[in-house]
Formats: C-alpha cells, structure tokens, sequence
C-alpha cells in the first residue's frame, strides 16, 4: 500500500486517536492563523485606511477610573477573529474538497452486462422452448 493509500485509510478511519490529531493540529494552525492575520493582514489593511490599528479598536462605554477598570467593546479583536474564521474556514473547505476527491470512486466504464448464472440460462432456454 503507498503512502497515498495509508494516507487515504488515515483520513477515513473515525477512531479517538485520529481525532486527537485533529485537534493537536487545529489549534497549531489556529495560531499560525491568528499570527498571519495579526500581523500580516491587518497592519496594511490599518495603514490603508489611515494608520489604525484595528487591535486596538475599541468602543469606550465607561472610562477607567480609580478603582474601577474601563470599560469597552473590542471591535477591533472582533474584527480580527471574523477575519481568522473566514482563513480557517477556507482552508477547511479545501481540505475537505480534497479528501472528497480522494475517496469518490472513479466511475467505472461501461462495459458489456455480464453473462447471467447457469440456472438462469437454462431457465431462459426452458421458457422459449415452452414459448415455441
């Protein structure tokens, strides 16, 4: 069996252990995902729109006081993590696309119907002799 079979065998098998490599590696591309956005998409995409810093976006609901913390929404980590699912979420429908294609079967071609059993024939033979 080669490799691209194991792998085919690999990708089909639904037991704990394959899911666990699925989750070790998710969160490993999580953040490579979340370091590419962070960091490669955003700042141009900040710059063209006059130098924001999308991270640090935020809608200020109560300034900080002394003894009380500021309180704000993030709309800028907001926008970040819809940007990191849409990447994730790519990148999953083409996964996916893929493995379908691996493990559809090729159709086969058509061929000549195969000759009936035995019995059948003598069947067959019986009923238009009986015909005649």
């Amino acid at each position: 069996m080669g490799m691209l079979g194991e792998f085919k065998q690999f990708a089909m098998r639904g037991n704990v252990m394959d899911l666990a490599v699925g989750v070790v590696i998710g969160a490993a591309f999580g953040k490579i995902v979340t370091a590419l956005v962070d960091n490669v998409i955003m700042p141009p995409i900040g710059l063209l729109i006059g130098g924001v810093d999308f991270s640090a976006w935020k809608w200020i609901l109560r300034a900080a006081e002394p003894g009380h913390p500021e309180v704000a929404i993030a709309i800028g980590v907001f926008i970040n993590t819809v940007i990191q699912f849409l990447i994730i979420a790519l990148a999953i429908f083409l996964m996916v696309r893929g493995l379908n294609k691996l493990v559809q079967p090729k159709p086969a071609a058509a061929g000549p119907p195969p000759p009936p059993p035995a019995d059948v024939q003598l069947l067959t033979e019986i009923r238009d002799l009986l015909k005649k």
